[in-house]
């Protein structure tokens, strides 16, 4: 079973035929909203609104630990994460699609693993590729099949949000090497990584970050659901293709 979480841009899944919606209870409390059980062409598939599906919650208030959770008890054998973010590099305007190799992590105060609790051991997981080499490759084969452009590698950096960046704060990102600035892409990743589920990210980028290109001045916030909206459909086509050939 794959499952799909779903970030801004992406509360439901048009092409998921869904069969069952089921409301779970973790350990680590409710996750972001009902578990959305189905097919996508004849692969079996989980999805959820990282956000609620009210788009409700925001980046620092996810239980990403009981989103994991309920997604590894589903029966979960791999995750793919979409999400929004803000371009730094000049190839990465509004629009583009890239699938990161790499996380710079800038959150806090997040409930970030699962080791934790008296009496739990201390456990120190490998991170060095914090994305699934297999599965992105997977993913980069859909895109291919579905005809869709897509930036093979690339930094993440999550910051804490909700609000955007200054544009000091994008110019230390660059220098760090950050590539584009999203919200939501820690603790998920790791949390992933904990529980031994293969994960990757399917980033869609829907703004210049901040002091850069068309956000020289301040980012236009009326642009970004219009270029999600338009760019979302190119990532249903991609996760169709990962799907077909996946089943």
């Amino acid at each position: 079973m794959i499952a799909i979480i779903g970030g801004s841009g992406l509360s439901q899944l048009s092409n998921l035929d869904i069969t069952r919606r089921e409301v779970v209870r973790t350990p680590y409390g409710e996750p972001s909203g009902a578990l959305l059980f189905g097919h996508m062409c004849d692969q079996q598939t989980v999805f959820i609104a990282r956000h609620g599906y009210g788009h409700t919650i925001p980046p620092h208030a996810v239980n990403y630990r009981a989103n994991i959770w309920a997604l590894k008890q589903a029966g979960a054998e791999a995750i793919i994460s979409v999400a929004s973010a803000g371009g730094i590099q000049d190839h990465l305007t509004p629009g583009v699609i890239m699938v990161p190799d790499q996380i710079l992590d800038y959150t806090w105060g997040r409930q970030a693993t699962y080791f934790d609790g008296v009496d739990t051991p201390v456990v120190h997981v490998d991170f060095t590729e914090p994305y699934d080499t297999a599965l992105r490759q997977r993913i980069l084969a859909a895109a291919r099949a579905a005809g869709e452009a897509v930036i093979d590698g690339g930094t993440y950096a999550a910051t804490q949000g909700p609000r955007l960046e200054t544009a000091a704060e994008v110019t230390k990102l660059e220098r760090d090497g950050a590539h584009v600035i999203g919200m939501t892409g820690m603790p998920e990743a790791l949390l992933a990584r904990e529980l031994e589920i293969p994960y990757a990210a399917i980033v869609l980028v829907v703004n210049d970050a901040a002091g850069r290109g068309t956000s020289l001045h301040g980012i236009q916030m009326s642009g970004i659901e219009a270029t999600a909206k338009q760019a979302m459909s190119r990532v249903h086509n991609v996760l169709q293709h990962f799907c077909t050939h996946c089943a």
